[in-house]
This record gives structure tokens, C-alpha cells and sequence, in this order.
């Protein structure tokens, strides 16, 4: 199941909110059950915060409900306090063996700046009890502190293994934010990599590692709760007892031809996935002069499937240049993709003449980068023609040249009037 997209915000400025935010987490509602000895039905998380989102945007978070009672439930009505909150997608009646959960999609899209509380009620008839739940996010126009992804999916992961993807906060002032922690719903999740309390300055990231080790079959859902800035990132992944896929990637390696330095060659790659479907995060190069393109990020590939990039080459200096392509990913294999590329420098040559002078026997010829700068002599030796040319040159340089006739005495003129010659 793919949670929606969501663009996730910080609470408005200054906004005196943590107060409420502490009161419902005081006084949160237990589930409640209509009637005594009936089935046992809980929900997780009990309590839903969707953090700070953009006025008009929706985040969505899973919800778990677990019928743990001996007979089947059937709900049949959902009631929301304030219809910012929704259950999209959501098909009724609703049932629950007994024994067993199922997940919904709860949703805030706030209309308004500032915070809204609210509760979600499933129903049914008399014998049925009713579970409540309570939710509230807040609405905001400018973000303060922005996660990417701002949605993490671990695709399919084996029961007892684990997989891991990275996530970086950045604070999108010009002043400091103050992480104050993360909270995590969701037992299979965890993060690595960083410890808080944590004050980012402004302007600067932070990165970490979230991790996903589920220890039973089945979707698992659960965010994390950035606070301080209230940011809240859906987070999900499906436990399997099936095999884990493996990633690879073809050709075994990319190999550029001579390419012309500060131009760019591209050369495509295929990414498949087999023996279970694989999640990609992000991908990395070791060497900046190769860059992957016609990716979005994070991506999941089906079982059997593939996806078809662009590698493109740009060097910056003549010669054979290496690197290599990597991508983080659920796989429970890593692929390493092998870059060569020979960057080539175009060369050019300056062909210069002039008219000959009265009794000279031979000419000098002088060049500078900048017109009124030091000219030096670059012909080795007298030259008696009255052409030149200069093969010395390297590219995007403008240079300035200058000649002197010398007569038989040995005598030598003033540079002539210099001339400038750009090398693209």
C-alpha cells in the first residue's frame, strides 16, 4: 500500500501550540467500547498527529485496527469531527475477523492556519462496539524545518531482516531551529545516526537512517514526529516471508568514448528488480563528473520489472576518468556500477602574420594574457618568415601577441601594435 504524497510544514509562526499538543496527549481517549464483554478492538496509534502541513496540501498516515476479541466486527459508519480529516479510499461495511487488523488511511488537508483537533468514530450496529480515535495536525503557510523524502517506503522486507533509508531535515531559515526529538509510532521502526536534542542553524541539514526490521507478516505503517518544528513523516513497509529482491543492473559497466572536456555524453542504464519487488531511496556517485538522470526518488520496482536512467558523462580535464554508481535500496543485494570516461581537450592552434619590415633579418614574436601585461617571446629563435603559428594555447583564454623586427646589427624594434585572439 502506497501512502500519499504530502508536503510537510511547521506550525505558524510562533504559534503557542505545544501546550495543546501536551493537553492531548494528557488527556487522550482510549478506545471506547460500547459494551462490556465485547470484542477487544484497539487502534494504533491511539492518538494521530499529523504535525504542521501546508494549508491546502494532504499528509495521510496509516491507522491499524485490531479486532482482538473471538468474533468478527463489522463497522458499518465512520464519523469525523471536523472534515478536514478523512478516510479516503475507504470501502464499507468494514470487516475485522476476530483474531485479526486491518489498516486505513486517515488524512488532514487543513483548510485554515493553525491548529485543529478532532476524533474519528467507527460504528456499527448496537453489538457492535464503537472505536474512537484521536487526531490533529496543524495548518501552516511557510515550512521551517522540511524532510526528504517527506514520505519513507521500505517496499518489501523480510520477516527477521531489516532494511534502512536515509532521511535529511533541513531547517529552511535563516535562523536556528531546535529539534527538540523524533518520536516513532510503529514498533518495526527506529532511527540511527543522530542524537537529540539538536539545534540546526539556519539554512543546514541534518541526515539520518530509519530503519524497518519487521518481526511478522503483513503491511506496517507508523511516522515519525519531528519535535520542536512538528514535522510528521509517513513511513510504511510490507513484512513478507518470501524471498527478498535482488537489484542489478545493465550493462555491467559504462564505458565513454572520448568526450571533449566541458561537454556531456550520456549512456543508459537498466535498473530490474527480481525474486520480490525492491525500493530504491537514493542513488550516489563517487565522482561528480558523472551524474544520473530521468530519476525520481524514492522508487519502487516490481518483481520482473525494470526501469531504464541516463548516466551522463561531463569531464572537466582531459584524460581517463573513473568512478562509480550506487543506489540505496531495499534489495538484499548491493550493485555497484563500474564509470570510465576519457575526457579530451580540443586543440587549437593561433596562426599570426604580418607585413615585412625595411632591412629587417628577422622577426621576434611576444604574447600576454592581458593587454597591458608582461609579453614574453615564445618563437625559440629568430624567425626570418613573416608568419607564425602558436599551438601553445589552451582553451576559453584570451591571449594578446605582439612581434619585433630585429636588423642585421641586431637591433630590435618596439612591439608592434598587440592583437587579441580568443581561444573558445
Amino acid at each position: 500500500m502506497r501512502l500519499p504524497q504530502s508536503s510537510i510544514r511547521p506550525l505558524s509562526v510562533f504559534l503557542i501550540q505545544l501546550p495543546i499538543i501536551s493537553a492531548i496527549l494528557v488527556f487522550a481517549l482510549a478506545p471506547a467500547n460500547a459494551g462490556t464483554g465485547a470484542a477487544q478492538l484497539t487502534a494504533s496509534p491511539s492518538i494521530m498527529r499529523f504535525g504542521s502541513v501546508d494549508v491546502g496540501q494532504t499528509e495521510s498516515l496509516l491507522l491499524t485496527l485490531t479486532n482482538g476479541g473471538a468474533t468478527s466486527v463489522t463497522w458499518s459508519q465512520v464519523s469525523v469531527t471536523d472534515a478536514v480529516f478523512a478516510t479516503p479510499n475507504l470501502t464499507l461495511p468494514l470487516v475485522v475477523p476476530a483474531g485479526q487488523s486491518v489498516d486505513v488511511s486517515i488524512s488532514f488537508t487543513p483548510t485554515t492556519t493553525g491548529w485543529t483537533g478532532g476524533m474519528i468514530a467507527f460504528s456499527g450496529s448496537s453489538s457492535t462496539p464503537t472505536l474512537s480515535v484521536q487526531v490533529g495536525g496543524g495548518g501552516v503557510d511557510n515550512e521551517a524545518v522540511t524532510a526528504a523524502p517527506s514520505t519513507l517506503s521500505f517496499g518489501q522486507v523480510a520477516v527477521g531482516g531489516s532494511a534502512s533509508l536515509p532521511l535529511v531535515l533541513t531547517n529552511a531559515r535563516h535562523w536556528a531551529v531546535t529539534i527538540t526529538g523524533i518520536q516513532i509510532s510503529g514498533s518495526e521502526f527506529s532511527i540511527s545516526g543522530v542524537t537529540f536534542p539538536l539545534k540546526l542553524g539556519g539554512q543546514q541539514s541534518v541526515a539520518l537512517n530509519v530503519n524497518y526490521a519487521p518481526q511478522s507478516a503483513g503491511l506496517n505503517g507508523g511516522s515519525l514526529f519531528v519535535s520542536g518544528p512538528s514535522v510528521s513523516i509517513p513511513i510504511s513497509g510490507t513484512a513478507t516471508t518470501s524471498a527478498v529482491g535482488q537489484l542489478s543492473i545493465s550493462p555491467a559497466s559504462l564505458n565513454y568514448n572520448s568526450v571533449p572536456v566541458g561537454t556531456t555524453d550520456t549512456l543508459p542504464i537498466t535498473v530490474s528488480a527480481t525474486g520480490g519487488s525492491v525500493t530504491i531511496s537514493s542513488d550516489s556517485t563517487n565522482n561528480s563528473q558523472f551524474v544520473l538522470t530521468g530519476a525520481s526518488f524514492p522508487l519502487t520496482i516490481a518483481s520482473g520489472s525494470s526501469k531504464s536512467f541516463n548516466v551522463a558523462f561531463t569531464p572537466q580535464n582531459s584524460g581517463t576518468i573513473s568512478g562509480s554508481l550506487s543506489f540505496a535500496s531495499t534489495a538484499s543485494n548491493s550493485q555497484k556500477e563500474p564509470l570510465t570516461g576519457v575526457g579530451t581537450a580540443t586543440p587549437y592552434s593561433v596562426n599570426l602574420s604580418w607585413n615585412p619590415s625595411s632591412g629587417a633579418t628577422g622577426y621576434n614574436v611576444y604574447r600576454s594574457t592581458t593587454s597591458t601585461g608582461s609579453f614574453a617571446r615564445i618563437n625559440p629563435a629568430l624567425d626570418s618568415n613573416t608568419a607564425y603559428s602558436d599551438s601553445t594555447v589552451t582553451a576559453s583564454t584570451t591571449y594578446y601577441y605582439a612581434a619585433t623586427s630585429v636588423n642585421s646589427s641586431g637591433v630590435e624594434s618596439s612591439l608592434s601594435t598587440p592583437v587579441q585572439v580568443a581561444v573558445p
